[in-house]
């Protein structure tokens, strides 16, 4: 197991790292995240930093073990770091990114990035085998002037806020030099600490309160409605499939336009993303202009501001939940008035704590997907048509990004196996709005996808255009 250590520290999964266990294998929930640099690394100050983490946060020097006689799986953690850098230089790079595409439009970084969410370290996690690393590091050398560092983490430890954190944290340590890093992981590396419980052991009392009879309403009302829910048209649903990225990304004077249009309403970014998604998606259809489709579209909240105890932003680990909801959309939506929709449907939901009372269910028809595929539409094993966040990371460019030479960065996880079929990862960084938007392919191909993420824009940006003609 762990070698050097005695003793080591078991946690049993919650349910909802439960449920990740389940999924990554099949390959969804592979974290990554993607660091383009400009200034050549110094690999040993990298691998303190990450000692230095690793210290920190125990979740990250922890591995997965799964009991076979069980049937469940554990954290067990190391009382010490050991993630090492993985380093490719130039030919080894250079030979992975010409057997990953012929496709010159795509740049070498996004490449590298889809080829890290693809590469499954967990596929075989729920064998009867050796214990798994949660955490991997990754070095890529595209040129004598650009670099691309990935993290690589299992999403049961990694929601999008721990990738944040991680990122802002890396560079902290980085900018400090070797003797921070040193000092940091120096000065915590005899501590016993121990892995904080899941997100169902610190729910506030009372808020996942249902009645049995209502938790059984509602597991057939999810199971039956999923019958009946729309998505794009399958390109190839029977290949081997695995993740691929198309970027949104708006200028500054886009970005202002479309916040100010959510503000001027009392919405959040999520229900404008999630209502030109839905609205490109329809428009890819032929129907008659008033047939509806029934769409499905999940929200991830990070409840970490609401448990109890209530959890810092830069706590690591899973503690995210999701509120489903569905909509019937035609071809006559108006964005801003299907954004009200949305966001009303999404903030009802949240304020009678279905992100609560239905992590039990969601979790459960999730495995159940998993274990069945077929009960999905041509065994595609999606659950929704898109996925949007509560609310977008916001980041500014500071002088640690000039000390690294951070000339950009993706963070994202994979959606190949079990899932939506847009996930769509928002960040408004410098006053831009990027977002990592990532599906299953040959599921859909990259053209298709491209099309549908070049209408979502253009629909976002002609609405915000007409909402400031309109206040004028």
């Amino acid at each position: 197991m762990f070698e050097s250590d005695q003793n080591p520290i078991p946690r049993p999964a919650g349910s909802t790292e439960y449920c990740w266990c389940r999924a990554v294998p099949g390959g969804t929930g592979i974290t990554v995240l993607s660091l383009l640099l400009s200034n050549p690394p110094d690999i040993p100050l990298f691998e303190a930093a990450l000692s230095a983490l690793q210290v920190s946060h125990p979740i990250l020097r922890s591995r997965l073990h799964f009991d076979a006689s069980r049937n469940n799986f554990s954290f067990i953690t190391a009382r010490k770091p050991h993630v090492k850098v993985q380093s490719f230089d130039l030919p080894s790079t250079s030979h992975i990114l010409q057997s990953l595409s012929d496709d010159s439009n795509i740049d070498s970084h996004q490449f590298l990035l889809e080829h890290e969410m693809n590469r499954n370290s967990w596929e075989h996690t729920d064998d009867d085998q050796a214990d798994q690393d949660i955490f991997f590091v990754s070095l890529y050398t595209l040129s004598e002037t650009r670099w691309v560092v990935v993290f690589r983490l299992h999403t049961s430890a990694c929601d999008r806020a721990t990738t944040v954190a991680l990122l802002r944290e890396f560079l902290e340590l980085v900018g400090g030099g070797r003797a921070k890093a040193e000092e940091i992981g120096k000065g915590n590396e005899e501590k016993e600490l121990e892995l904080s419980l899941g997100i169902e052991d610190l729910i506030p009392s009372g808020k996942a309160n249902k009645p049995f009879w209502a938790r059984g309403i509602d597991i057939l009302g999810y199971s039956l409605n999923s019958f009946r829910l729309a998505n794009l048209n399958f390109v190839d649903a029977n290949s081997a499939r695995c993740s691929q990225v198309v970027r949104l990304q708006m200028n500054p004077d886009e970005t202002e336009r479309l916040v100010a249009g959510c503000k001027s309403r009392g919405i959040k970014l999520c229900g404008a993303l999630a209502a030109a998604g839905l609205i490109a998606a329809r428009s890819t259809k032929d129907f008659p202009d008033q047939q509806s489709e029934n769409y499905a579209v999940v929200t991830l909240i990070d409840c970490r501001s609401i448990l109890n105890p209530v959890l810092s932003s830069n706590h690591l680990g899973f503690y995210h939940s999701a509120i489903l909801n569905t909509y019937d959309v035609t071809a006559n939506e108006e964005v801003w008035e299907l954004a009200n929709r949305c966001h009303s449907a999404f903030s009802n939901a949240k304020n009678n704590n279905k992100h609560f009372t239905d992590m039990n269910d969601v979790n459960f028809l999730m495995c159940k997907a998993i274990d069945n595929p077929g009960l999905t539409a041509s065994s595609s094993m999606r659950t929704a048509f898109m996925s949007v966040f509560e609310d977008p990371v916001i980041d500014e460019s500071n002088k640690l990004h000039g000390e690294i030479g951070l000339v950009d960065y993706v963070g994202c996880s994979s959606v190949h196996g079990v899932g939506p079929t847009l996930a769509i990862f928002d960040t408004i960084r410098d006053g831009c709005l990027d977002c990592a938007c990532v599906y299953p392919a040959p599921l859909h191909s990259r053209e298709q996808m491209q099309e549908l993420i070049d209408s979502i824009k253009r629909i976002l940006a002609d609405g915000s255009i007409n909402n400031v003609e309109n206040d004028s």
